[in-house]
């Protein structure tokens, strides 16, 4: 078999790079020559346990190709972005899925069967991409097969969930699934979900909606807590103690490319209907200036100057910074200009990224944990002697050890600063 892969992502690059480790000949395609170049060389550009030595092992094989141009092939998968449109439900942008749909179409073959899986809105098969190939003259179920696959893996685990988790197959025909299932069995071990198209689009938009909304719950209740000065994290931790509730855990907010764009995917096709999943949307995406509110009036009670972010990706452990609500809150505390604000984060190679956290704490009068990085979770005073105020605001809830020199703030006790009027100059 010979597999094209559109899009060497987050997702595309791993999934290409697994069915080549399962004697699948399989080229990579993206529009991007840096990543191009760096893949043909040995290099990944992007961070994933195990992934590199992967490269490098189907490099070897010679099992796997990264090229700007698709070829003809038994299987196509695109594996491509789909943002939100700037619309007023921010509904999926299907452009470079139907994209990467075109620039196959010359190739086509009859019995080629086409995968999509990008996050895509209910109903997108069916409606956008299922037109397109048959205005091609192709019939679907016959001529060739057309499937939706969505991913389901979790950053930094990726390469041990492609194979162990189940997966969910949605033809556009019970011939297009038959089709679909036969070419994730090549190494999928958990099990194959048979489906339609538009089942399989609605169950992924809606696994990513369930965290968002239950996770909307908790950043409310702390919102709540604040206000009537009561300990969130103490309230989550004792109704967790009921057998049949499992409260989530209130962050700075949503980020990553699933959680915070996915729901709007469902809004946008049924706004008037979708009440309960956008105003979750609205309580996550306003978690950011919570945490700015909190942070002003911290720094206001110690005449503070110097603000140190750590973590700027929206997980911990990875280097994703896509839709982080940690970008979000150190790009307007910067804008705002009240204060110095430094960035240090050890899995995010940038210019204006502090690189020695030594450095980036020196002066500072408050570190705001944003990101739970394992690196986060114990704080040995000699690393922060230099701080002007020994002060953490821990917005994930993750400092297990640190030296009682610090002054520790969480979610539990930020209504203790909440209280305390800030200034207007």
């Amino acid at each position: 078999m010979k597999l094209c892969v559109i899009g060497l992502g987050y997702i595309g690059l791993p999934t290409s790079i697994m069915f080549a480790k399962h004697n699948v000949n399989v080229l990579g395609v993206d529009t991007n020559p840096n990543v191009i170049n760096m893949l043909n060389s040995g290099r990944i550009h992007i961070e994933e346990p195990g992934l590199q030595e992967a490269l490098i092992e189907v490099l070897n094989s010679n099992k796997f190709k990264a090229a700007k141009d698709p070829e003809a092939a038994d299987v196509f998968i695109v594996a491509v972005p789909t943002p939100n449109k700037n619309d007023k439900y921010k509904s999926c942008d299907l452009s470079h899925v139907i994209s990467a749909v075109e620039s196959i179409i010359p190739l086509l073959g009859k019995g080629n069967t086409i995968i999509i899986e990008s996050t895509i809105g209910p109903r997108s098969m069916e409606d956008d991409i299922k037109p397109l190939l048959e205005k091609s003259g192709f019939f679907i179920g016959r001529d060739i097969f057309l499937v939706h696959c969505p991913e389901r893996v979790l950053p930094g685990n990726i390469l041990n969930e492609l194979i162990e988790n189940n997966r969910i197959v949605g033809g556009i025909t019970p011939k297009c699934t038959e089709a679909g299932v036969a070419v994730y069995s090549t190494f999928v071990k958990g099990e194959i979900i048979e489906t339609n198209a538009k089942t399989a689009e609605m169950s992924k938009l809606m696994e990513n909606t369930f965290r968002d909304v239950n996770i909307a719950l908790a950043n409310e209740l702390t919102k709540i807590c604040s206000q009537l000065e009561i300990n969130a994290l103490e309230v989550i931790a004792m109704a967790n103690k009921h057998p049949r509730v499992n409260l989530h855990i209130p962050g700075p907010g949503v980020g990553g490319h699933c959680l915070a764009v996915d729901p709007y995917f469902i809004v946008s096709k049924s706004p008037k209907s979708a009440k309960l999943i956008n105003l979750a949307r609205e309580i996550n995406t306003s978690m950011p200036d919570f945490v700015i509110d909190g942070v002003k009036r911290i720094m206001e009670n110690c005449n503070g100057k110097v603000i140190t972010i750590f973590g700027l990706t929206y997980k911990g452990n990875v280097d994703d910074i896509r839709e982080s609500p940690a970008m979000e809150i150190f790009s307007t505390l910067l804008e705002q200009g009240e204060y110095e604000v430094r960035a240090y984060d050890p899995y995010v190679k940038k210019d204006w990224v502090v690189s020695n956290v030594e450095d980036a704490v020196e002066d500072s009068d408050l570190i705001l944990i944003l990101s739970d990085h394992d690196e986060f979770k114990t704080f040995e005073i000699k690393d922060y002697n230099k701080m002007a105020n020994k002060q953490i605001y821990d917005t994930k809830n993750i400092v297990k050890d640190y030296s009682s020199d610090f002054t520790y703030i969480n979610y539990g006790n930020i209504f203790k600063y909440n209280r305390l009027p800030v200034k207007v100059n």
